[in-house]
């Protein structure tokens, strides 16, 4: 119903002053004689202009309560819109439509909503209007922008300083993120929904790899075992050295035409290696991390290894998980995902150390070397005495001189 009515309303003619400027002009041809029209001519006809005459004030359209309710909505929807020009207040907006009226100055903005703006003066500012057109005649002047929303914006003679905008389709209609920017209940329920995300991903990798590259996973732990400082040091080597070594990659390939062709899947590969080898050896700082944590010996070796990882994801990824949970807070948010990103940097580091020095594994760290068999006393020993005999004893030094 109120669409309907608003459609009545802007079926209104939108420029009476164009129908009464003829009038006045046929009041000032009857004014005048018939021999004095006839000597002047069409010198009257030429000295009065449209321009030249000054538009009547128009009473503006009266609107019931249906129609007023209608366009104070569509005021509100213009308002949310990303292109929209300030407005004043609501009961500075005329209803119903405006003139400025020749040889006059408004200040801006100025605004009209269900009926035209017409200007034949001087807006100093924005023009707008709100379900309508606007138009400026000739002597008229806006030095702001000229907004038309579900209207136009026309020029007849006159001149607009700023831009000439027309607003249509879905009026107000604008992005939710854009619109009502997300609650911190919402940012912290999204943060701590990807930060569990990424604990379950990890936790599925971990046991990947334990069905699939065990064999991989023990030599990186056997390599990281007792030597912490080597492989952090070897860690930081190895991220200082990833950007020279795929540089160096990509130059060697561009030296013939099918190395050029490689480039691209030989990024790929490299990237993929540098992200396999930082997953397995963060698995492996996981594993012995949840040993020394959680510690079992009972149950299949499998087992025992798996409970290790989960446990150590869980305390790794709990710490990003603590971090987002304090979303909401965003000084203590920051400080514990400050303390996440730098444990998490340590053992990323020190697993990608292992897994180089172990070579992804495949190299065991060297067994030490065997100590020299004990001597074998065995022919100096007799067996354990039986009654009446007496077991011989080893000859030393001391004894043989004394036999002597």
């Amino acid at each position: 119903m109120r669409l309907a009515i608003l459609a009545l309303i802007l079926a209104v003619p939108r420029s009476p002053q164009k129908a009464q400027q003829p009038a006045s002009l046929q009041t000032a041809s009857q004014r005048t004689s018939p021999a004095e029209s006839a000597k002047t001519g069409n010198s009257t006809a030429a000295s009065v202009s449209p321009a030249a005459v000054e538009a009547p004030e128009e009473p503006p359209v009266q609107l019931d309560k249906a129609a007023r309710d209608s366009i104070h909505e569509l005021i509100t929807r213009f308002r949310r819109d990303p292109q929209r020009v300030p407005l004043p207040s609501d009961n500075q907006i005329a209803m119903g439509g405006k003139t400025v009226a020749a040889g006059t100055q408004v200040n801006g903005p100025v605004a009209a909503a269900g009926g035209p703006l017409h200007v034949y003066g001087t807006v100093n500012g924005d023009a707008i209007a709100i379900g309508s057109d606007v138009i400026v005649h000739a002597g008229g002047r806006v030095t702001g922008n000229a907004v038309s929303a579900l209207g136009s914006v026309t020029l007849v003679g006159g001149t607009v300083q700023g831009e000439m905008r027309q607003l249509g389709g879905g009026l107000g209609d604008v992005p939710r993120n854009a619109a009502t920017p997300e609650s911190r209940i919402g940012a912290t329920r999204h943060a701590v929904a990807l930060s569990s995300s990424w604990l379950l991903i990890l936790i599925l990798i971990g046991i990947g790899v334990l069905v699939f590259a065990n064999s991989y996973l023990e030599g990186v732990v056997e390599s990281l075992e007792g030597r912490f400082g080597r492989s952090f040091w070897a860690g930081i080597a190895a991220q200082l050295a990833l950007a020279p070594a795929l540089a160096l990659l990509i130059v060697a390939l561009a030296v013939t035409v099918l190395g050029i062709l490689l480039i691209p899947f030989a990024i790929v590969a490299f990237v993929l290696a540098v992200v396999g080898l930082i997953t397995l050896g963060f698995l492996a700082v996981a594993r012995i991390t949840g040993e020394s944590v959680a510690p079992g010996r009972r149950g299949h070796a499998h087992g025992v290894a798996l409970r290790a990882i989960v446990v150590g994801v869980v305390l790794y990824m709990g710490l990003w998980v603590l971090a987002s949970a304090f979303t909401w807070a965003p000084m203590v948010g920051t400080v514990l995902r400050g303390i996440a990103v730098a444990i998490t940097w340590v053992a990323a580091t020190v697993g990608l150390g292992a897994a180089v020095l172990s070579r992804g594994g495949t190299r065991r760290p060297s067994a030490p070397l065997a100590t020299a068999a004990a001597v074998n006393d065995v022919p100096w020993q007799t067996p354990t005495p039986v009654t009446g005999i007496i077991a011989a004893r080893r000859p030393t030094p001391a004894s043989s001189q004394r036999e002597r």
